[in-house]
């Protein structure tokens, strides 16, 4: 295919893809192409006649597979974003394939030599700190890869390698398939009582998109709790939506994710052993700055006690408030976001739907987020309506530095279809690099539904944060600084990669920047000063519940990948109750964040064995907030600071060095401890 827009660089600004010329039968041929390309590379690489040096194996290296790179970097965007029947098919078809080529690369015995040789010589070879960094992590990827094993275990790391791309895929399409299905259909406009009108609009719209005129159509996110139960009043209806929601991916059909999953955690495991190591977690971890799973571990431990208690005492108020009502029982995990609602509303004068309309979505893009970006970082943005994304609803914003020089595309794709999945995320499609000459290209997506026509988007808080949340992301990608694509921007160790998007989030409740954006968006008239002291102090409200239900989905990651190649689990729902019930989180009124037939996170995506990293990260989140409280805030010498030492360095240093540099001492727990009210620890 001679015109395939995917086998040149793009020619529009900082490389964005040509989404409007890209057609779904292009990526396969693109794909044979690109593979080819990088064989060849690899080959030219490993016949290299010269004795191996930096620039003839390393830094080759890292300039093979662009064109493999780019194809998979926009494929995968949009099986994430905007998936159809083609797309996924390609994916199904090319993901055991990449996995199959990556192995072919990292244990070819021949370019592992002179990655070692080159490796062997590191203290001669008078580099910069980031091309020894770039030298060592390139050294470590080949061998935790495998490269210095023996002929047999490689062949089974490649048959274990292919085997869990294609169920990895399979548990994505099983989950996005069933979370689809699952959508609660409404008859009644009564049923609804408690949503707002615009809520009830965009459920309305999205049963007439299926076909389901004059009904009401519940859509599911991806977490166990839906946004809904905070305030449908309709106690059974509360009841379908938690139920289709826990039970994603486990009733049994074709859908059914139980026997995959398990195969997944038994594969990893065996590939663990194959490598090594005693199971998937201490191979994972061993990499991340936590260092091991025991680590990792003892930190969730020593905060599920204080949790635990606090979530116990909230469910305690959450009953008194369900008895007033008349509803004889026990308190029912349908029922806590509905009261916690009610007594935030009663303690803090604080409720959700009054807050929306000063939370329009462009006004917290533009006049928060971006407002926000500026003050610290002297960033500005000019949306370029000249640029198609690759949905019509992404939009696209050119970024300039405090110069006014040229830094990037920001990419905005913020509401909720049936061809995203769940959730909330950032995605690179350029990723900066001086040596190739690259500036990034980076894309926010998040799952806000979409308003009528003709009418605004409002936020619910926790969707506020959310973008502030991801934007934190984008941030780190945007603003890298270095020569390597390997090391750029978002390329962290799994658990500190979090941290710059919750420092991030602290800018939302910012006094400066929350009475630039939280505007009525009728009236224009600012969120009321006591609103926002009250939003602060409410937001502090409900940690035991939310700690509890985040440890509970850490700790049963961690359980899935502490089994041994071995073990036969012909029981998930038992697996998982046991798991729980064994940390300490099992609470019928609090399930886990993410239940295993639905933790895409874990299952499906780069988190395995590395939930934990969220809160892993807020360590260094609430120490680094600590530090900008105690400098004066929203500054630019503390934007300044903050970007050069930690964000624009992406990868390409010894992020944990990085961090002691910045903060001038070891993170220290405290901080976190404060913040969820869990110095009872």
């Amino acid at each position: 295919m001679t015109d395939n827009p995917l086998l040149a660089p793009s020619d529009l600004p900082y490389g964005l893809p040509l989404f409007d010329r890209i057609s779904d039968e292009h990526f396969l041929p693109a794909f044979e192409t690109a593979l080819a390309e990088h064989r060849a590379e690899i080959a030219a690489i490993v016949d290299d006649p010269e004795p191996p040096s930096f620039e003839n194996t390393i830094v080759a290296l890292e300039c093979s597979g662009q064109l493999l790179h780019r194809v998979s970097q926009i494929l995968f965007n949009l099986t994430a974003a905007d998936a159809n029947d083609a797309r996924r098919a390609v994916q199904t078809e090319i993901a055991p394939r990449l996995a199959a080529h990556s192995d072919a690369v990292h244990l070819d015995a021949a370019l592992f030599a002179r990655v070692d040789a080159v490796h062997a010589r590191r203290d001669e070879l008078d580099l910069t700190p980031e091309q020894d960094w770039l030298l060592h992590r390139t050294h470590v990827a080949f061998t935790r890869a495998g490269a210095g094993l023996p002929e047999d275990k490689q062949a089974r790391l490649r048959e274990l390698n292919e085997e869990l791309s294609r169920l990895e895929t399979r548990f994505q399409d099983n989950l996005l398939a069933d979370t689809n299905e699952l959508a609660v259909l409404v008859s009644t406009r009564d049923e609804l009582a408690g949503l707002s009108d615009d809520a009830v609009t965009a459920a309305a719209e999205a049963a007439t998109a299926r076909g389901e005129d004059g009904k009401y159509l519940l859509t599911l996110g991806l977490p166990s709790a839906q946004p809904v139960l905070a305030s449908l009043e309709n106690r059974d209806l509360r009841k379908r939506v938690f139920t289709a929601s826990v039970s994603r991916g486990g009733r049994g059909n074709e859908h059914d994710n139980k026997e995959i999953l398990a195969t997944i955690a038994r594969l990893r495991a065996e590939r663990a052993a194959v490598l090594g190591y005693p199971n998937h977690a201490a191979y994972a971890i061993e990499d991340q700055t936590a260092g091991s799973a025991e680590a990792a571990v003892s930190m969730l431990e020593r905060l599920a006690p204080a949790a635990v208690a606090n979530a116990n005492a909230e469910a305690a108020e959450l009953q008194e408030d369900l008895a007033a009502d008349g509803v004889e029982g026990e308190l029912q995990p349908w029922d806590w976001a509905y009261y916690a609602e009610r007594v935030r509303k009663r303690r803090f004068d604080i409720d959700d739907a009054a807050l929306r309309p000063y939370f329009e979505l462009e006004r917290v893009l533009v006049d928060g987020v971006f407002h926000a970006a500026g003050k610290l970082y002297g960033l500005t943005f000019a949306e370029r309506s000249d640029l198609a994304g690759y949905h019509p609803d992404v939009r696209v914003w050119e970024v300039f530095d405090a110069d006014g020089g040229p830094l990037g595309l920001y990419l905005g794709d913020f509401f909720t279809r049936d061809a995203k999945r769940g959730g909330a995320w950032m995605n690179n499609l350029v990723e900066q690099s001086r040596l190739l000459g690259q500036r990034p290209v980076v894309v926010n997506n998040l799952n806000i539904t979409k308003p009528a026509d003709g009418e605004p988007a409002l936020l619910t808080y926790d969707e506020v944060t959310t973008l502030f949340h991801e934007f934190g992301h984008a941030l780190h990608g945007l603003v890298s600084d270095v020569e390597y694509q390997s090391l750029e921007g978002t390329n962290v160790p799994r658990d500190f990669v979090e941290f710059p998007s919750q420092v991030n989030e602290m800018w939302a409740l910012w006094p400066e920047v929350l009475a630039n954006y939280a505007r009525h968006h009728r009236t224009g008239e600012p969120l009321p000063q006591e609103t926002a002291a009250k939003l602060e102090e409410a937001s502090r409200y409900g940690e035991g519940f939310r700690t509890t239900e985040y440890l509970a989905a850490s700790l049963l990651d961690l359980a899935w990948h502490t089994i041994g190649p071995d073990a036969e689990v012909d029981d998930v729902d038992r697996f998982e109750a046991e798991a729980l019930q064994k940390a300490g989180v099992a609470l019928a009124t609090v399930p886990p964040r993410y239940r295993s037939t639905y933790f895409a996170h874990v299952f499906s995506n780069a988190y395995a064995a590395g939930y934990y990293s969220y809160i892993w990260s807020e360590v260094l989140d609430a120490e680094s907030v600590e530090w900008f409280r105690e400098n004066g805030g929203l500054a630019r010498e503390n934007g300044d600071r903050f970007r050069a030492e930690l964000l624009a360095k992406g990868g390409s240093v010894d992020v944990m060095e990085a961090f002691r540099a910045f903060r001038g001492r070891d993170p220290q727990l405290q901080p976190l401890l404060e913040r969820r009210g869990l110095t009872a620890a």
